[in-house]
């Protein structure tokens, strides 16, 4: 994650939103080929005979009635298990509503976020949708690290816009207010985000010999597990992420948010550069879900709706 970037960057990258005062209510509900676990859940959808966009999909698709998507299933409240073991979130529930439009089923499958893009460009998914930030370096198969190009780029719908948050134990902030203040400290944040390549950016700004001492894992969860049992002073994470934890951890008693949100930027469907057709029908259906208004209300429904957006855009990424 560089200084302009979000949680789920594949090689740093942002998946933040302004997702302004997503007041994680009590309506809420809560960055592969990775751990491909054989999770995996059905979206509902109509039948291609009925839905109204069905002709504009590739008809391989048509005909298997289903886009595969991949998705790191632990990011609540964007994706993640319920209680019952079912896939839950603003992810599934737009790509529901998406399906409809299109007559097929988006059917989720888990693999750890750092890897969805290596599963798309291997034909493993036929999109991926997990929170991922729309970048430049994600557009042109870039390693954000390295500059080095290390794979085919692939295209973006954009659908939500993210920035990416600090979260430190409750009661315990460590005078961290700012990014700046995490020099000399310790860091979780999941493995291949933006707030990682942020935390490698601000590390080398470091002065006095003091750097960040990052901590990287597979998923979120695993990240605030150990800032839960005191092994980080602090953690980073996508704002609508960071903001659930603060609200659900512990009932509310583990975690409390520091300083400003900071990267804001567009979440993305990624798709192959060499799937137009599927991008661009992907593209039609959310502004048919956006126009509908049932776009609002999804997002209403996870306390999510300052991050939406008023029409999709294809590789938005500034």
């Amino acid at each position: 994650m560089t200084a302009s970037s979000t949680r789920r960057t594949t090689a740093a990258h942002t998946r933040t939103a302004a997702v302004g005062a997503i007041a994680v209510a009590g309506a809420l509900i809560l960055t592969g080929c990775g751990d491909q676990t054989k999770d995996s859940d059905s979206g509902s959808s109509t039948s291609s005979s009925t839905a109204p966009l069905a002709d504009k999909l590739p008809q391989s698709i048509r005909d298997k009635g289903v886009i595969k998507v991949g998705s790191d299933i632990a990011y609540a409240p964007v994706e993640f298990k319920d209680s019952s073991g079912k896939t839950v979130g603003i992810d599934p529930d737009v790509a529901a509503a998406m399906g409809k439009q299109l007559g097929v089923t988006f059917d989720f499958q888990n693999g750890t976020f750092d890897t969805l893009i290596t599963g798309l460009r291997s034909k493993r998914y036929d999109i991926a949708m997990s929170a991922m930030t729309d970048t430049k370096d994600r557009q042109e198969g870039i390693d954000s690290d390295t500059g080095k190009k290390v794979g085919e780029g692939v295209d973006f719908v954009d659908y939500f816009t993210a920035g990416v948050s600090i979260y430190t134990k409750k009661g315990d902030d460590q005078a961290i207010k700012t990014w700046s203040d995490l020099c000399g400290k310790k860091l979780v944040v999941q493995r291949g985000t933006v707030s990682e390549d942020l935390a490698k950016s601000e590390s080398k700004k470091c002065t006095g010999g003091k750097t960040i001492a990052l901590q990287s894992f597979d998923n979120d969860q695993q990240a605030q597990t150990r800032l839960r049992a005191g092994g980080a002073d602090a953690g980073s994470s996508d704002f609508p992420v960071a903001a659930y934890a603060v609200k659900t951890s512990g009932g509310g008693n583990d975690f409390q948010l520091v300083g400003e949100q900071v990267e804001a930027a567009p979440y993305g469907i990624a798709v192959a550069k060499d799937q137009t057709q599927l991008r661009d029908a992907l593209k039609a259906a959310l502004d048919a879900v956006i126009k509908s208004g049932e776009y609002e209300k999804i997002l209403k429904k996870w306390g999510a709706d300052a991050g939406a957006i008023k029409a999709a855009v294809i590789n938005g990424a500034k």
